[in-house]
């Protein structure tokens, strides 16, 4: 029998919603080249390896063209595949050794609590290219390790924003968090969008790791600890999010396994 690859949406409670994600548990670890030959063949945002440890799972992230040191979706589609296909027990804490340290998963009812590093953003002076290549003006851009982070001026904004995406790629920083308040009366807090060229995805559907930055962005904003966030790209998903000030931001999320298949 081959390798099992299983595809997740995550970020979601139904299928073809969310952040699809290809997830691979595997026997024993396998080199750099042919993970990212697996991840360009699933050509989805990110693909998840992962080895048992003793306490844990060894954790690696894959886009279709490069490694990345954190993903919010995968890793909740892997917790997800541990749980759902009995590598654990449903009242186990999911362990991840990864490249942005350890990483906790806890099962609670039908969601799923992350516990990830916060990353915080600074006011930065953007290049005039950035309100040209994202189409709209903006109220302010700041900057994080995953990217820039722009606040539009409305919901609207966000939902409607059409980005040049070559013109995108020819920034410093070619990878753009866009977000907004909400409407008033809406039942979620935030919105957002994370495009990124750079890492050779336009448009990533949800994005744990933005909502990273954006937990202690709105923290500061809206005076509040715990939120309910939605990404509006076209797949659409929602996000718990909770962040008490510190280095770890919880974000929650559902999932729902759609596709299992095997590589020969």
């Amino acid at each position: 029998m081959g390798l099992i690859i299983t595809q997740v949406d995550a970020f979601t409670d139904k299928p073809f919603a969310g952040n699809p994600a290809a997830v691979c548990v595997l026997s024993s670890p396998q080199g750099d080249v042919w993970m990212q030959n697996v991840a360009q063949e699933m050509n989805l945002s990110e693909t998840a390896f992962l080895v048992k440890q003793d306490d844990g799972f060894n954790l690696r992230w894959f886009t279709p063209t490069v490694e990345v040191p954190l993903c919010g979706h995968a890793t909740l589609a892997s917790a997800h595949v541990l749980w759902s296909e009995g590598h654990l027990s449903t009242n186990e804490i999911a362990r991840f050794y990864t490249k942005s340290g350890l990483l906790i998963a806890k099962l609670q009812g039908d969601w799923i609590e992350l516990d990830f590093p916060v990353n915080h953003s600074q006011e930065t002076i953007a290049p005039p290219t950035l309100a040209e290549a994202l189409g709209v003006a903006y109220k302010s851009v700041y900057q994080n390790t995953l990217g820039y982070l722009v606040e539009l001026e409305s919901e609207d904004l966000v939902r409607q924003i059409q980005p040049n995406f070559q013109l995108l790629k020819t920034l410093p920083v070619p990878d753009v968090i866009v977000t907004s308040k909400t409407h008033p009366h809406s039942q979620y807090d935030f919105v957002s969008r994370f495009f990124a060229p750079g890492l050779g995805i336009n448009e990533d559907p949800v994005t744990g790791a933005a909502h990273c930055c954006l937990a202690a962005y709105w923290r500061d904003r809206l005076h509040k600890d715990e939120f309910l966030a939605y990404q509006a790209s076209s797949r659409g998903g929602v996000v718990k999010v909770r962040y008490e000030g510190g280095d770890r931001v919880f974000l929650a999320g559902q999932a729902v396994t759609v596709m299992r298949g095997e590589l020969i």
